[in-house]
């Protein structure tokens, strides 16, 4: 295994790790706060943006070859 390809692997499994750790951490937030059903749909949703932003950005990146 080369080092580029080490190195690709191990970006896309450390960044989805953190992504995994932070919709944990969003429903702890929502379970904690006892925020009904709407309250967990708006922490989800507004929290979840910045994630969907960001593989977006990586997505379009891979589109237009930057």
């Amino acid at each position: 295994m080369s080092i580029e390809t080490f190195e690709s692997l191990s970006l896309t499994l450390g960044i989805g790790g953190l992504v995994l750790y932070m919709i944990y951490i969003m429903y702890k937030l929502a379970q904690e706060s006892g925020a009904g059903r709407f309250g967990t749909a708006m922490i989800f949703l507004g929290l979840g943006l910045g994630i969907i932003g960001f593989a977006a950005k990586s997505v379009i990146q891979m589109v237009i070859q930057v």
